[in-house]
């Protein structure tokens, strides 16, 4: 393991200097997975749910989320984000929908955790959406599908 970078000198948790390092264009894909009883699903398909519009509130909801993660991950560097694009698709086979994040932006550090942030409380947004039909709703599998830009280069998810 390397030098661990939010760690000082004196071992202090510290916010890294990110004044020295280029400008680059980076962009984030994260994913995680809503999966709910048929009867849920089914209600979501059709627009149905006593709440409203399932879809447009997760998406308004990653978007914010995205540009607030500075204020809620403590040691993140507030960002000038270029887009937020949330995607919901679902998957008839497993009665789910899968979420994903992409962000972008040109700066000096990543993406990463606001494209996680972002699909974190887009599901979670679907679950209160839908909270009233069905509470064995379940979120799982959120991850990082790839980055670019940046000194550590790209990465891609196998």
């Amino acid at each position: 393991m390397g030098k661990m970078t939010h760690i000082d000198e004196k071992g202090k948790v510290r916010m890294v200097n990110v004044g020295e390092k280029p400008v680059t264009q980076r962009t984030a894909v994260a994913r995680g997975t809503v999966m709910m009883n048929k009867h849920t699903f089914e209600k979501v398909l059709d627009g149905d749910v006593p709440k409203g519009d399932v879809f447009a509130a997760a998406r308004i909801a990653g978007i914010m989320a995205a540009k607030k993660t500075p204020e809620l991950i403590p040691l993140c560097h507030p960002l000038f984000i270029d887009s937020v694009e949330i995607d919901i698709r679902p998957d008839k086979k497993n009665s789910s929908f899968i979420v994903k994040a992409t962000v972008s932006c040109t700066g000096k550090t990543g993406v990463e955790m606001e494209a996680l942030t972002a699909v974190s409380t887009a599901a979670l947004t679907m679950y209160d959406m839908c909270k009233s039909l069905d509470k064995s709703i379940e979120i799982t599998g959120i991850h990082l599908l790839k980055k670019t830009g940046g000194k550590s280069g790209d990465y891609v998810r196998k």
